[in-house]
């Protein structure tokens, strides 16, 4: 991690701005200690020593998302997708997510935009990803690729302790 500095509120409102609207969900960060650090060519958000926002490049723009951690601390309700047990180790490695493995989508998930997977069965966050197809068409695919993964637990980002 390189470049950490602390910033105040009102200078990372655009950045709360986008990911209230890519989570559906109000972002309050006024509350916590809020740095901006780059990590292998991207901007990340810190709020109290936690990497909870990455920048990524979604379409033709550059967009703040949650990592895996920000979905553990404000826990959203919309552009998700659910996989079987069958799919996890192959995400936890950094595969890309098969349309066979999605069970479930939210429907609010439109190509090209940011998608996280979770377990079916628990909810729990195992990565986080572009959608390469619309939710409703990731639970009808039975062959070829859904989701391209960019961060799941256990990856460098996942593991910096901050």
């Amino acid at each position: 991690m390189r470049k950490r500095k602390p910033v105040r509120h009102k200078q990372v409102r655009e950045v709360e701005r986008q990911l209230e609207e890519v989570m559906g969900m109000d972002v309050d960060l006024s509350e916590g200690f809020i740095e901006l650090a780059h990590f292998e060519g991207r901007d990340i958000l810190l709020l109290d020593r936690t990497i909870v926002g990455i920048r990524l490049e979604i379409g033709d723009s550059q967009r703040w998302v949650p990592t895996i951690r920000g979905i553990l601390h404000w826990k959203p309700d919309r552009c998700w997708a659910a996989v079987d047990d069958g799919a996890t180790p192959f995400l936890l490695n950094g595969a890309d997510c098969m349309g066979a493995g999605v069970h479930i989508a939210d429907p609010s998930v439109e190509a090209g935009g940011f998608v996280w997977v979770r377990d079916q069965d628990r909810g729990t966050p195992i990565s986080i990803g572009i959608a390469l197809v619309d939710g409703d068409e990731m639970m009808e695919m039975a062959k070829g690729k859904a989701i391209s993964t960019i961060h799941w637990i256990g990856d460098e980002l996942w593991m910096i302790e901050a």
